[in-house]
């Protein structure tokens, strides 16, 4: 399957990783909001075609697919463009800022039956999946949880630290140490 990657930070080098694991995947197109840095991306990982325009790169020979890893602001109305693009869609979270733009994003989506998926990765965080652990073995019950990630952009070099700030739990039996 060949790939347009919207996003040449952070997240979209978590997404380059993540495609050269896949054998029948390729990120074809880069498209970043400065074209030099992504170059540089794009030369790093072997991505033979860069722009600054996601119509461009939705256009090339070939591409089936898009990944939109920018910024929330452009989230839904990139992936209007993708689905109407006639491409499938995978969006970082959130898939929008507004209700309404959300909404519009899965009307189009049932209208062209392409599809469209959010990216809910957070179920791979080690802390989630620890949480998970326990919930699933009866250990605990979560009434609420809310959960900050905070990313360090002196340089465009993590993607971040995610640690629960608040969590209302009930231990269901007692836990051992």
């Amino acid at each position: 399957m060949k790939i347009a990657l919207a996003g040449a930070g952070a997240f979209g080098a978590k997404h380059l990783d993540a495609i050269k694991a896949i054998g029948n995947a390729e990120v074809v197109s880069l498209v970043g909001t400065n074209l030099e840095p992504t170059r540089a991306v794009a030369k790093k990982y072997g991505i033979g075609h860069v722009t600054t325009d996601l119509s461009e790169a939705l256009g090339r020979p070939g591409v089936e697919a898009a990944i939109l890893a920018t910024p929330t602001p452009l989230h839904a109305a990139q992936a209007i463009a993708c689905l109407k693009a006639g491409k499938h869609v995978q969006v970082e979270i959130p898939l929008a800022d507004r209700w309404s733009d959300a909404q519009a994003v899965a009307d189009l989506q049932k209208v062209t039956g392409l599809t469209c998926m959010v990216g809910h990765t957070r179920r791979f965080n080690p802390s989630h999946q620890w949480i998970h652990r326990k919930i699933a073995q009866g250990e605990l019950s979560i009434q609420q949880m809310d959960v900050q990630t905070y990313f360090f952009r002196r340089t465009n070099i993590s993607c971040g630290i995610t640690r629960p700030i608040r969590s209302t739990c009930s231990p269901t039996r007692p836990v051992r140490r």
